[in-house]
């Protein structure tokens, strides 16, 4: 088949990054592929030819530059992947394209069903539901229609997502179960053969950013009185904040060198309060052996083997025993998140979606 993806950006930073990344290079032997992207840094280049269409990434319409790729390639198949601008959302209606929500920004215009007062927000969107995460009425008002919007537009593509979690979510808005595929991102381009960069440490492998529960993070390594190291291979705007912590901050890692840092890792901890979309870091880790003590957020029971290392969701005194119980251990890859199974379920996907010779 010959398949046009169209993505927000093309980056080496974050998990959505690398899936796409992954599935690009997964596809390339049997298809023929093109990227559209709303930027590129320029740091990586994919298994396939590139174009930089900038108004995929705004608030504004795309289709005078997407038309004209579309005529040139005449795609069998249109793949949208993380993008939230709805002049393209709305495109991609017009184009039947399979569309991969990624996160929450079709269903909850907050904080990623994490209110404002620290709990899980099990409620679909609506205005009394949100309202309370809003300090400004008028900032709430236009991010609630944004969000809406958004989902608005994508009710009648065929959409993917990464975890039976993010299905739930779609359903208790109203998508029918039937119009959505659950397929999860694969662990790409790590280094299997990485040696440990460091003496053993507990790993955060994320953005510093509150949603991600660096600070809870701290506090269970704290308690846990554990006398290694605290590492983090990312970055954010709490940088500063948890570098006078004592926490040692490696930035954004290639691949290379986060593999050396998941060899090196004792345990990843990950106690993330947004509810997690699916949570790449926690794969990635298992994949390379490393165990991971992790809140019960959102996707991650989906590929944590669970036990005494998946802690309800706010715990952190179960998180620093989970840490102490995980530490030093090895772990056996997750089992069902090989790329070529997964390729193979898009595949079925894009088959039923092609127009027929």
């Amino acid at each position: 088949m010959r398949i046009l993806h169209v993505a927000d950006r093309l980056s080496d930073r974050g998990g959505a990054d690398w899936a796409l990344l992954g599935l690009l290079d997964a596809l390339s032997g049997g298809h023929e592929q093109h990227l559209a992207v709303g930027r590129d840094d320029g740091a990586i280049r994919p298994s396939c030819p590139v174009t930089v269409v900038p108004r995929v990434d705004a608030r504004t319409h795309a289709d005078a530059d997407l038309d004209p790729l579309m005529a040139r390639l005449r795609p069998d198949i249109v793949h949208v992947h993380n993008v939230v601008n709805p002049a393209v959302l709305e495109w991609a209606v017009g184009v039947d394209a399979v569309m991969t929500v990624q996160d929450h920004r079709f269903f909850c215009p907050g904080r990623g069903k994490w209110t404002a007062d620290g709990r899980v927000c099990g409620d679909a969107m609506g205005r009394d539901v949100c309202a309370g995460c809003f300090n400004d009425p008028g900032y709430f008002e236009g991010t609630i229609e944004l969000t809406a919007q958004r989902l608005e537009s994508v009710r009648s593509l065929r959409l993917t997502v990464l975890s039976s979690y993010m299905k739930r979510e779609l359903m208790q808005v109203g998508i029918p179960a039937d119009r959505i595929a659950v397929v999860p991102p694969f662990p790409y381009g790590l280094d299997p053969d990485a040696a440990a960069d460091g003496p053993p440490c507990v790993l955060f492998a994320g953005r510093v950013v509150e949603a991600k529960g660096i600070r809870e993070a701290i506090d269970a390594w704290r308690r846990s009185g554990s006398d290694l190291s605290f590492v983090v291979a990312g970055t954010g705007p709490l940088r500063r904040e948890i570098e006078a912590e004592g926490v040692d901050v490696l930035g954004w890692l290639d691949r290379g060198r986060l593999s050396a840092a998941y060899r090196r890792a004792a345990v990843l901890i990950m106690p993330s309060r947004w509810q997690e979309p699916f949570g790449m870091a926690g794969i990635e880790a298992l994949t390379l052996g490393t165990p991971v003590a992790a809140w019960d957020s959102g996707g991650v029971r989906e590929w944590h083997p669970g036990g005494e290392l998946l802690v309800p969701w706010g715990d952190v005194d179960g998180l620093a025993e989970a840490l102490r119980a995980g530490s030093g251990r090895r772990v056996d890859p997750p089992r069902g998140f090989e790329g070529s199974v997964l390729v193979r379920r898009l595949e079925a996907l894009y088959r039923q979606r092609a127009p027929r010779p």
